[in-house]
Parts: C-alpha cells; structure tokens; sequence
C-alpha cells in the first residue's frame, strides 16, 4: 500500500513538474514573439507564434492577437502560392481563436474577417463573387449584432448588387437586403451616437472626461462618420436600380400578398418615400394600409406627408420615444420643410433634431447654407446682406464645417468696409426669416 502511494505521489509530482516546465516554456515564446512583434520583427516573431499555436493554443489571447498582425505581414510581402498559402493559414487562426478564446472571439467578428481576407485575396484564392456573398451571408446570419465592420458591411451589400446585375438575385433581394443592411446601420448610429451623447452631455455640464472616456469620445465619432459614408455608400450603389419606375411595380405585384405585413409595409413606403415616389397612388395606398395594420411614428409622418395636416406631424412626434429614432424624424421633417422653402419651419425642427441627438452635425450644415442662400433677401444694404455670412460662418463651425465657415467669413465684409461703417463690435440685427443678431469683428 505504501509503495502504491509513494508510486501516485510521484507520479502526480511529475505530471506537476511537467506542467510547470509547459508552461513556463509558453511563457518564453509568448514573450519572444509578443516582443518581436511589437518591434515589427515579424520574421523572429514567426517561430514562436507557429509554436504556441500548437503547443499552446488556449495560452494566451495575444497568440491570435499578435498572430493577426504577423500573417497580414507575410501576406503583404509574399506572392503566388506562397501568398495564398499564408492567406488560407491566416483564414484558419481565426477558426482556432474563434474554438480556444469563444467568449472572446464572436462569430459576428470573426467569421466576418475571415470573409474580409477572402475578399481582399479574391483572387489568389479564385473565389467568384457568389461565394464571398454567401461567406458575409453567413456570418451576417450567425450573428448579425457582432457584425459591426463599416467596410464589410458596404462590400457585402456591393457583392448583392453585382449578383443584381448579373441576373443572379431578383429584385426583391436587392431591395430586401438594402433594407436589413439599412436597418443594421441605424442600429449602430443609435448605439454610437447614445454613447457620444453621453459624454457630450458631460462636457456640456461642466465636468472634464477622463483621458479613457476622451479615446471614447473619439472612437464613437469614429463609428459615426465610418456608418454614415456606409449608409452614402449603399444609397449610391443601389442608385437607380431602385426608382420609381422598378418600385411601383414590384410593390403592386406583391402588395395582395402581403398586406398584412407589417414589416414588408414599411419597408415599402420608406422606399418609395426616399426614392421620391411619395406623389403615387401606391405609396398613398401602402401608407394608409400600414396605418390600419400597424401604426407607428413613421407610417404617422407620412399621413403627413401626403396630407400635409400638422397634427399628423404633432402625431408622429408623440409615438416617437426613442431620442435617436426622434431626432431623425425631426431631421427628416427639417429637410422636407428646407426643400419646400420654408426655412425658418426648417430651422426650428432642425434645432430639435440636434437637441435630442447632439452628435448628429448635419443640421449644422443645413442651417449654414439655409443662412448663406438668404443673404441677398435678408439684409437692409449691401453690408447687412453680407454680414449674413458672418451667421452662416457661425452655423458651420459649431458643426465642424471648417472649409465651409472659412468660405463664408471670405464672402463677409472685409475690415477695410467694417472701419468705413464705424460699427466694429456692434450688434447688426438680420431680417426676415432668420430674425438673428450677429456682432460685428472688432477691429
């Protein structure tokens, strides 16, 4: 009996010996090849991460991380076979993190890269555009709230309409996707800008952001201007692909078939009222449908829109709760009211659009231009009628719009006319719509 447990004793000492020297041994190549790596010596970091990968696997996080970076490297400087080669091994790290680190390693993520290198290596790997498609399908499928790459999200709606154009998909798909990748893009500005707003409505109140939440601050108004040129992005791809006169028909085929559907309703009228259809008898008679299955905010503003009533207009902001979905409502409405030439209407909802969603600049622009396009009617003389820039400049630059405030202040009154009028430092009051004081430079 005592043999027998000195023999376990031994035995469990050895398997703890052994243990130990593994994992020290891992210890040394993560350091070798993380520090390698961090110096940008991809070729020293190379053996260690090729041996931690096999060795090691569920070691450390950093094997995938830093392995990333070192495969993009030799694919970067590699050609032919052994290109693809390192191609179809970086395709293959993503799998082993996506098993060894899975609550760090989201399918959204992930498979999404792994979507994006065959992309980017279309043609080493001789991959038609059928098969990337269906590889973004997929991941898009799997899990649709962790696909949150900008330029994936626009090459895989690019890859829907280049199998529109080449009679591989309907029409029906093409539309149908441009709405899910619509929707998935609103759902990222509302979640970017939630954020940013939070710590805007910080600053606004006085309090400094710490230097974390300052990275944040920046990488949420990252987020924002990369979804935005995607939400551009996929309106210009889709083109005249979608216009009034592919629409309205397609929807009047459908329409019996799914009536009583409220998702392919509304997904209809916001079509055809972005695609400027709005005049059509089938817009009237999808939005008035939609009304009766299954009213809300949106279906309210377009009662509006073809009704003209305010208190459809009142109706749509009432339904509305959600301060993001809201402020684009208001944005919505200020863009209408500016087209139609009502300016100072425009103005008042573009200012709540922006009181409710802050990280939103745009109304800025609109008010600028709305500004500078009034000076001619606006001003009592050829200085006032200038000095409009002055609030236009204004307007911009509380937005961003630098070159565009600098091209205003240009098209003010110069200092030589400001010192011939003697009213440096004055309050000049604007008429008409715009009904604003700006303050003369001081000299």
């Amino acid at each position: 009996m005592k043999t027998k447990i000195t023999l376990l004793f031994a035995l469990l000492l050895g398997l703890n010996v052994g243990f130990a020297q593994s994992n020290e041994e891992c210890m040394t190549k993560l350091s070798l090849m993380t520090e390698s790596a961090k110096a940008k010596n991809y070729e020293a970091a190379y053996q260690p991460f090729l041996e931690l990968r096999k060795e090691c696997p569920r070691y450390n996080k950093a094997i995938y991380v830093y392995g990333e970076k070192i495969l993009k490297h030799y694919i970067k400087n590699a050609s032919g076979a052994e290109k693809t080669a390192y191609v179809n091994d970086l395709i293959k790290m993503y799998d082993e993190r996506m098993e060894n680190f899975s609550s760090e390693s989201s399918v959204g993520e992930f498979q999404t890269k792994q979507c994006q290198v065959k992309y980017d290596n279309k043609s080493a790997l001789g991959l038609s555009d059928q098969e990337l498609y269906d590889c973004f399908d997929a991941a898009y499928k799997a899990d649709k709230d962790n696909f949150k790459n900008a330029k994936s999200l626009l090459i895989y709606f690019r890859l829907m309409v280049s199998l529109y154009d080449s009679g591989s998909k309907t029409a029906q798909n093409l539309f149908d996707k441009y709405d899910d990748v619509a929707d998935k893009i609103e759902d990222e500005l509302g979640y970017n800008s939630k954020k940013l707003n939070e710590l805007i409505t910080k600053e606004d109140a006085g309090t400094a952001l710490t230097k974390k939440e300052g990275k944040y601050k920046t990488y949420y108004g990252a987020m924002i201007d990369a979804f935005e040129k995607v939400n551009d992005g996929i309106d210009s791809d889709l083109g005249d692909r979608a216009n009034c006169q592919n629409l309205i028909p397609l929807y009047q085929k459908d329409y019996e078939a799914n009536k009583q559907n409220p998702v392919w309703l509304q997904r209809a009228m916001n079509k055809l009222y972005q695609k400027g259809c709005k005049d059509d008898p089938m817009f009237v008679t999808i939005v008035k449908q939609k009304n009766s299955v299954e009213p809300n905010a949106k279906t309210s503003y377009y009662l509006y829109v073809i009704t003209g009533e305010q208190r459809y207009l009142d109706q749509t902001m009432e339904l509305e709760t959600d301060p993001f979905k809201k402020a684009k409502l208001f944005y919505t409405a200020a863009i209408d009211f500016k087209k139609s030439g009502s300016y100072g209407k425009a103005r008042q909802y573009f200012q709540k659009s922006l009181e409710l969603n802050p990280a939103n600049k745009k109304p800025y622009e609109h008010i600028a231009r709305m500004y500078a396009g009034s000076a001619n009617s606006c001003g009592t003389d050829n200085f006032n009628k200038r000095a409009v820039f002055w609030l236009a400049a204004n307007e911009a630059s509380k937005g961003g719009y630098s070159a565009l405030a600098s091209s205003y202040r240009a098209k003010a009154p110069t200092k030589s006319e400001i010192f011939a009028k003697g009213n440096a430092g004055q309050s000049i009051k604007i008429g008409c719509w715009i009904g604003r004081s700006v303050t003369v430079p001081s000299l």
